[in-house]
Formats: structure tokens, C-alpha cells, sequence
């Protein structure tokens, strides 16, 4: 059974903001929730680098440890989803994710949560496969139609990407490789730096010895 994950190539990644457009009208979100957005590392000084971020449907997932309701549940593909009718807003899932991935809608004058929202990896929700409840409130279940999430399939860069985690590992794997990196960048000097040199000897202050 495929593992279904999302990876982001910084290096290819050139911030069109593509993916959240196409999220946001695949799945007709709601006007003040993001599903997906890129956000830009280093901004404005030498090693800018941006990247699209959404749920990460990890695989020891923090937002399912502090749910008090457990609205979150995995399916067989490792696809992180929640139930809206379990939903209370309580919020825990969105100070427990470090990707900030959970959404609320903002209603009223004070902000009130609403339904958590997020990322499904286009797999709809626990109604039937592409029912009308299901698209209402999660959206278009592409994975039930053989497809792939939208947001990697319309990347131009393809720096975004979607599929089963293993597949994902080789291809950004050979990717490290073309870029000329070499299969080091998996090893022992790329985390832990090469081994100093050891110092020449100095000369004797009486010049021959």
C-alpha cells in the first residue's frame, strides 16, 4: 500500500503561488482559510529560498495526540483527515502543528473558530466517495478518482510534489544527484562536515635545522 506524502524543492520553487490558487478553486475553500501557501525562508538576502507548505499528513501525526474529541483518523494510504461533525474549534490541533496546516474561519467580531479546516491531499472526508456532503465540506476527492492532489499536478517547476513517499524519495534523490552534489549529500561529511586537516608543522625560527 502506498504511503501518499508531499515534498517541496526549494531549488525549484519560484513562489506563482499556483498551488494555492488551484487549492483554493479545486475545493471552493472559504475566503480567509489557506489550505496551502508558500512561504519564503531567508526573504530579501543571499540564500532566498521559498516553499509551498500545506498538512505534511505525518506519519506520528501531533494534531491526532491532543484532538480531545479524536475528529482525526488516517486512512490506508497514510492520508491525515478529520471529521467536521467531531469538530468542537478547540484549536489544540493548530498550536500542535509545526507546519501551522489547521485552518479556522474567522466569524464575528471577536474571531470565533468555527470547523477546523485544512489539507485533505484531495481525499475528501468520511462521507461516500465524491457525494455532495463530502465536496460541501472538504472538498473535490480526487484520490477517489485515480488522480493526484491539484496543487502538484499544476506546479510548473514540478517543486511541488505528491504521490506515494517512496517514489517521492527517488526521484528528489536523483534530483541531489543531477545537481552535482554527488551521493555524499546523503553521508557522513554532509551532517557532520568534513574532518579538519592536520596543521602543517611551523618553521624553526633558525631557518636550517
Amino acid at each position: 500500500m502506498a504511503r501518499m506524502k508531499f515534498i517541496c524543492d526549494a531549488e525549484r520553487c519560484i513562489e506563482c503561488n499556483g498551488c494555492v490558487t488551484a487549492c483554493k478553486n479545486e475545493h471552493e475553500v472559504p475566503w480567509g482559510v489557506n489550505r496551502r501557501r508558500v512561504v519564503t525562508i531567508n526573504d530579501g538576502v543571499p540564500g532566498e529560498r521559498s516553499m509551498s507548505v500545506a498538512c505534511m499528513h505525518c506519519s506520528d501525526a501531533p494534531c491526532m495526540a491532543v484532538c480531545p474529541v479524536d475528529c482525526f483518523y488516517r486512512t490506508d494510504e497514510g492520508v491525515v483527515l478529520h471529521d467536521k461533525d467531531l469538530c468542537i474549534g478547540c484549536g489544540y490541533c493548530f498550536y500542535a502543528c509545526p507546519f501551522g496546516a489547521p485552518q479556522f474561519p474567522q466569524a464575528g467580531a471577536f474571531g470565533l473558530r468555527g470547523k477546523m479546516d485544512k489539507c485533505t491531499f484531495c481525499a475528501g472526508g468520511p462521507e461516500a466517495n465524491s457525494s455532495e456532503e463530502e465536496f460541501r465540506k472538504y472538498g473535490r476527492n480526487r484520490l477517489a478518482e485515480g488522480k493526484l492532489p491539484l496543487c502538484a499536478e499544476v506546479c510548473s517547476t514540478k517543486a511541488l510534489l505528491g504521490g506515494d513517499a517512496d517514489v517521492l524519495a527517488d526521484i528528489y534523490r536523483q534530483r541531489v544527484l543531477t545537481r552535482g552534489k554527488g551521493a555524499e549529500i546523503w553521508g557522513w561529511s554532509t551532517a557532520y562536515g568534513k574532518p579538519d586537516a592536520p596543521a602543517a608543522p611551523a618553521p624553526s625560527a633558525g631557518g636550517k635545522s
